[in-house]
């Protein structure tokens, strides 16, 4: 294969659908078990996924209705994942608002270490108040200062991964340990970070862990540019794909970069049945509407719609559903719709069939899942997909048993892992 898909896979506690839990199989347990995520590594490990994903919020949902969708560190977790599972790569997200350049390029350095180059790390603005409130009294900083302290958190990370290099090394005499001349500092002097250097752990196996980056606000946009290598981001459609696309890529180009670096992989939630009626039913159930009626409700209350004037069969304006720019909750994520409806025109009663949690919703047989995934890839929309199952373990097991053998057996995906490290295994470059 010249060009294969890349699959990644989301691994957090029940699943991606908040309401999908009570149609798991499993225990509330689960989610703070490690040998729970142990297992579902390795169903993911059993499809020949690409790696696992964790996203993070380092504050407790404490709603008792709703479940946890983050607790154990994922930094630790995935060490303790790396040691259990082969081959499969590792996705760490990561706050570059509420941690020390130094400490994560550390321990992500040696994190790549111990897995033989299969970490990915999802940098994140944080941008929820009851996570600022959990480190100091600060409030949260306005998104400009939070993207300019990400751009140059990333500069400072990659300086620091660069600064003890062994392939510097001379000739080192009998009586020397090693030649300290491999390890440069970076004597960084920046808006929000001084830091001296070198770091105490080399150039790992990758060069640097992959960096990946989630936003489709204009400040994620640049921060994808400039450093991002996988980009995860709500893409539901072709046309919205490739413009979403070329905007990354041409802004990439304006600060020096070679697009040919950037990977875009985008969250996906499929739902298979056994006919496409069954998956229909399926959507309903696991998102917490109930019926197609209970869908469109939950549209309108989303989307502050009048209930009295809505049809459900008029075409839809995408205006309507621009965000504010200025809102808490993600930017990025709340643009998915307007740039779906800017590109087709489509009616709420087959919006609400298009995306579920923000992401490209995907319903129907194991061939037509199938389909709609090689749809995008195959002219090169996307290079892949995060997959984000409804429910844990359940849809990846059934994702694994039905559709991963259609995509082998159509020649897209492998069917055994082949490449070492996560740059090899997306034909990234190696950093000099």
């Amino acid at each position: 294969m010249t060009r294969r898909l890349n699959l990644n896979i989301g691994i957090n506690t029940t699943g991606y659908l908040m309401q999908a839990w009570p149609y798991r199989t499993g225990s509330r347990h689960d989610i703070y078990d490690p040998d729970y995520y142990r297992r579902l590594t390795e169903l993911a490990h059993k499809g020949v996924f690409d790696a696992v994903f964790f996203s993070d919020h380092p504050a407790l949902i404490t709603d008792p209705r709703a479940r946890p969708f983050h607790t154990l560190d994922p930094l630790i977790l995935l060490a303790a994942l790396a040691a259990q599972v082969p081959d499969i790569g590792l996705v760490l997200t990561a706050s570059s608002t509420y941690n020390s350049p130094y400490n994560l390029a550390r321990r992500t350095q040696t994190l790549d270490i111990i897995s033989g180059g299969r970490l990915i790390i999802n940098v994140v603005s944080s941008f929820l108040p009851n996570v600022a409130a959990n480190f100091g009294k600060e409030p949260l900083p306005p998104r400009p200062e939070r993207y300019a302290r990400a751009t140059e958190f990333l500069d400072v990370a990659k300086k620091l991964w660069a600064s003890w290099d062994p392939r510097r090394e001379g000739e080192v005499p009998e009586d020397r340990f090693w030649d300290a001349s491999s390890a440069q500092p970076i004597d960084h002097d920046g808006a929000f970070f001084h830091i001296k250097g070198p770091l105490n752990v080399p150039r790992g196996p990758q060069g640097h862990p992959v960096l990946a980056q989630a936003g489709a606000s204009e400040g994620g946009i640049d921060l994808a540019a400039r450093h991002g290598e996988i980009i995860y981001c709500n893409i539901l459609s072709r046309g919205a794909g490739q413009a979403f696309g070329k905007k990354v890529k041409d802004r990439a180009v304006s600060f020096g970069r070679d697009p040919a670096e950037i990977r875009i992989v985008p969250g996906l939630v499929p739902i298979v049945g056994e006919t496409r009626e069954e998956a229909l039913r399926k959507h309903e159930l696991f998102s917490g509407a109930g019926s197609e009626d209970g869908l469109l409700k939950r549209f309108v209350a989303e989307n502050g719609l009048d209930p009295d004037t809505f049809d459900p069969d008029a075409p839809l304006d995408p205006q309507r559903f621009v965000p504010d720019p200025n809102r808490i909750m993600a930017v990025g994520m709340g643009m998915g719709l307007v740039d779906l409806l800017t590109h087709e025109t489509l009616t709420a009663r087959q919006a609400v069939r298009r995306t579920e949690g923000a992401h490209r919703l995907i319903l129907g047989t194991p061939e037509e899942v199938a389909d709609q995934i090689i749809d995008l890839w195959e002219d090169g929309t996307v290079d892949g997909y995060t997959v984000q199952p409804p429910r844990a373990p359940d849809d990846i097991a059934e994702f694994v048993e039905t559709v991963i053998p259609i995509l082998q057996d159509r020649g897209v995906y492998p069917r055994r892992y082949e490449e070492a490290t996560i740059r090899d295994r997306y034909g990234l470059p190696y950093p000099n």
